[in-house]
């Protein structure tokens, strides 16, 4: 009985040396956003724009893959070529800028529209299909312009606003090297999966898209609601037509595309200290703050984690966010304090701990922040700096497409 006892007694101790010598579960800081999924639609994997402008071929790219999910759940490995999209863009834009004597603007950045044009007009091809990317001529292992586009730039500025009498139409054979020298010729046909294909019947047969499907939102009331106007930024040098829904009525399009498993192409003003980039515990989350007590600090890839001197972040919203209204969206766009920044791609709904939603972003930074590329976006956000979406038409609610005449 005495050893019995004593093997009681040692058990004893030796689970409670066990349960000192296991660490504490690391609480987290005081207000931590902690976020439960609504709904998360399907998407594909994280991608990288590194060191470019393109965020508007990775979000829109993103968003005909999740249309290529939603139609083939089965094509899991649906991954389309950003290079084809850029190199297509980029040599109608240089034909533009040249034409308006440089008014119209020639840059590293584009529209959502560009995707939709090249899909119809060029068609749309799978990564690896005879393009170098992701490892480019020049050696590099993602996309960098900082040697690539500012002499390309400066050669369509001298051609542009050149006072000759006659312009030598040798140009355009140059700019194309420039393109293919840097991306890869754009291929004419190529095999996948065991079939050949040229890049619209790609489209048409294996990704089954229908360019006509797709159209762009917005909400301004510069322009007659219910009506199409030319959403007047400098990249859409297309001068594609977005569609004007007053902001509660946008609003609903995108929260019930989302719960009815859409998603959409998000561009939006990323400028913001409420876009939180920076460490922290609310770090990859915007708001609103009702006061940041500090200015807007750019675009894109300049801000993802750089942070400037005498500018401060928001990194919580736990003093509460601003109420959105129609005027506010209004007088930020003419006042320029919203700007077409970036495009991403809105996925999902989450909720936080205190039953507040947000949309679910899907970035183009790479595995960047705690949810590793992804981030979580409040619906005032949404609804302050919003530029315009693109989605399909089908997502729309019956009696809002019904007022659009679509």
């Amino acid at each position: 009985m005495k050893k019995t006892l004593i093997i009681g007694l040692a058990a004893l101790l030796a689970a409670g040396t066990a349960m000192a010598a296991k660490p504490k579960k690391k609480e987290l800081p005081k207000d931590t956003l902690i976020f439960t999924t609504v709904q998360e639609n399907p998407v594909t994997s994280i991608k990288n724009q590194k060191n470019s402008g393109t965020c508007w071929s990775y979000s829109s790219l993103a968003f005909l893959e999740s249309e290529v999910l939603k139609k083939h759940p089965e094509m899991t490995d649906i991954d389309l070529c950003e290079s084809f999209l850029v190199s297509k863009t980029y040599t109608d834009r240089a034909d533009r800028h040249v034409r308006t004597h440089g008014d119209a603007s020639f840059s590293q950045g584009g529209s959502f529209y560009d995707a939709i044009y090249c899909m119809d007009h060029y068609g749309l091809i799978p990564e690896g299909a005879g393009m170098p990317y992701p490892i480019t001529n020049y050696g590099d292992s993602l996309f960098n312009f900082t040697n690539f586009f500012p002499p390309m730039e400066a050669y369509l500025k001298a051609i542009a606003k050149s006072d000759a009498g006659k312009i030598n139409p040798i140009w355009k054979k140059d700019v194309q090297h420039m393109l293919d020298n840097y991306f890869g010729v754009c291929p004419t046909e190529f095999t996948y999966k065991g079939k050949k294909y040229t890049p619209k019947s790609f489209v048409k047969d294996y990704l089954t898209l229908d360019p006509a499907d797709y159209v762009s939102l917005t909400s301004y009331t510069h322009h007659p609601f219910y009506s199409q106007f030319i959403l007047e930024i400098q990249d859409n040098w297309r001068w594609g037509s977005s569609y004007n829904l007053p902001l509660d009525e946008f609003m609903r399009v995108m929260e019930e595309s989302v719960r009815n498993g859409w998603t959409f192409a998000w561009g939006a003003d990323v400028s913001e200290n409420g876009f939180s980039r920076r460490t922290g515990k609310n770090k990859c989350v915007a708001t609103v703050p009702v006061d940041d007590g500090t200015e807007a600090v750019g675009s894109d890839q300049s801000r993802w984690t750089g942070e400037k001197q005498g500018v401060t972040y928001q990194t919580s919203d736990n003093a509460g966010e601003k109420t959105i209204t129609q005027e506010m969206r209004q007088e930020g766009y003419d006042n320029w304090t919203t700007t077409d920044d970036h495009g991403m791609q809105i996925y999902g709904i989450a909720k936080d701990q205190n039953g507040k939603e947000y949309f679910m972003m899907k970035n183009s930074w790479g595995d960047y922040g705690p949810y590793k590329g992804f981030w979580y976006v409040s619906k005032p956000y949404v609804a302050y700096k919003t530029m315009n979406i693109v989605i399909n038409k089908n997502a729309i609610p019956a009696d809002i497409r019904k007022k659009l005449g679509i």
